[in-house]
């Protein structure tokens, strides 16, 4: 009988003591799952600090100035300015141009962005040829690139302003449907696309959100503070340079600048930020 009682007991401590260990581990791993999250969310808390700090003294005020300059500057074989260029509001006019773009223009019979659009006003009212005008797309530390000056000074024009890219030509509904295939288009040795990092919620890479420009609210988000001047890097980048840059990132051949490819990725992520209000050039790490 007491052999029997002590049996139960003994069964009762190991029992007990298995209770105790689950739970124990349960608890390990609730306080493991909660310090993740906690650490995560100040992770983000700080970063999105860091960012506002930076926004004091932005340096892309240089190339905003700079942009104005060349804007106003009279250049090339025919030695004119770039103040006849149309961006589609009429000859001259900057302000609230970038806002509508990309769309499509009759006298090239193309949807253009602002850096296709600008290399073309370079070419008919300047008289450089395409290679010329598009000879420094992209500034790379040790020359800057007046294409990026020229969208600093045309995009901060449009600060404030709602975005109300339209979709009334039939090359800009054509485009806009390719820009969205591309998007969401997978390949390269990774298997890799737009999709990849920004179809879903709560990514992050580098612990920085990765925005869901499938959504509304994402695409509003992302597109409307580009171009921005990275603090990494010294330059101001436009969005071409961010499409060109994800390509690259993904392993993808190199996105050609001014091409059809770039201009309707553009074109779908401006057109599903319509009403968010444009507020670049920014800055960013």
């Amino acid at each position: 009988m007491i052999l029997r009682a002590e049996r139960r007991e003994l069964g009762s401590c190991r029992a007990a003591s298995l209770i105790l260990t689950q739970s124990a581990c349960v608890l390990a791993l609730s306080f493991c799952v909660t310090a993740c999250a906690l650490a995560q969310t100040s992770a983000v808390d700080e970063i999105a600090k860091y960012r506002a700090a930076l926004q004091d003294g932005n340096p892309a005020e240089l190339w905003e100035a700079r942009g104005e300059d060349l804007w106003k500057q009279k250049r090339g074989p025919k030695q004119v300015s770039l103040e006849g260029c149309d961006l589609g509001l009429g000859p001259g006019i900057v302000k609230g141009a970038y806002t509508r773009l990309p769309m499509y223009f009759a006298d090239a019979d193309r949807v253009m962005d602002l850096e296709t659009r600008l290399v073309w006003c370079m070419v008919t009212l300047q008289a450089y040829n395409e290679s010329q005008a598009k000879k420094q797309p992209f500034g790379n530390g040790e020359r800057k690139s007046d294409i990026e000056a020229l969208v600093a000074f045309v995009t901060s024009t449009s600060r404030g302003m709602p975005m109300n890219v339209a979709l009334k030509h039939p090359k800009e509904v054509e485009m806009y449907q390719a820009g969205e295939k591309i998007f969401s288009y997978r390949g390269g040795p990774h298997d890799f696309g737009c999709v990849t990092c920004h179809a879903d919620e709560g990514k992050r890479i580098r612990l920085q959100d990765l925005p869901n420009l499938t959504t509304r609210e994402g695409a509003q988000k992302a597109y409307t503070t580009w171009p921005a001047y990275r603090v990494s890097q010294g330059e101001l980048r436009s969005f071409e340079w961010r499409l060109y840059d994800c390509f690259r990132q993904q392993r993808f051949p190199e996105l050609l600048f001014g091409s059809d490819a770039s201009i309707a990725l553009t074109l779908y992520l401006a057109r599903n930020a319509n009403g968010a209000i444009f507020d670049a050039p920014a800055i960013k790490r």
